[in-house]
């Protein structure tokens, strides 16, 4: 099965991702990741990656473009892939269409976590770090030892501000995105991404017929 898991920054593509690329026994596929592996692998792509990276550029769409290609030619994803937020805007989804299409493959679904945007800003601005542990806290959902709370740092796309101007830009490229896949037959199933995580993984297995 070939399936785009979209959301917004916080929605919970990663957490939901990351547990049905398990239960359906194919690899979950994010840009991020798959970004960072190559530059760490030192592969061609990842190092055309890295020049753009040092430089303080955005990687281009083709670069992005051929890692994908990569990872689906890899033996795991024989049987299909999750997509974690990618494609994010609608040249990206043509382009997947042909990647796999080159492949013999298709795409079989699309699943829309959708969460109010308060919420979402809750969640991401209510996060610090222990810079000492590396520990994830949130500061009413999962408190700090107060021992510790005052060495807890937050990341600057936490911010209030930042993640509002992400949600901004994610909706601006969202929309026509779930737009193309819709008047292209592929099924969008839309999601409530403020159940409990594992509420929506039944949820989204469900739409599936898993």
């Amino acid at each position: 099965m070939h399936l785009i898991l979209l959301g917004a920054p916080g929605a919970g593509k990663g957490t939901q991702g990351s547990q049905l690329a398990d239960r359906l026994g194919v690899p979950k596929i994010a840009t991020g990741d798959i970004l960072r592996s190559a530059v760490r692998e030192g592969t061609e792509l990842g190092l055309e990656a890295k020049s753009f990276m040092d430089a303080g550029e955005l990687v281009p769409d083709e670069v992005i473009l051929g890692l994908v290609r990569e990872a689906i030619a890899d033996e795991s994803a024989r049987g299909g892939a999750i997509f974690d937020g990618f494609p994010r805007n609608v040249a990206q989804a043509e382009s997947l269409e042909t990647i796999l299409s080159e492949a013999a493959r298709k795409l079989d679904a699309v699943v829309l976590l959708e969460v109010d945007n308060d919420i979402i800003v809750e969640r991401m601005s209510g996060r610090r770090t222990d810079p000492e542990t590396g520990q994830v806290y949130h500061l009413k959902h999962n408190p700090p030892p107060a021992a510790i709370a005052d060495r807890l740092l937050q990341r600057p796309d936490d911010r209030e501000d930042t993640v509002r101007h992400r949600l901004d830009v994610y909706a601006a490229q969202t929309a026509p995105l779930i737009e193309h896949y819709e008047r292209s037959g592929i099924q969008v199933h839309r999601i409530d991404g403020t159940l409990p995580i594992e509420q929506v993984q039944t949820a989204i297995l469900g739409k599936l017929g898993r």
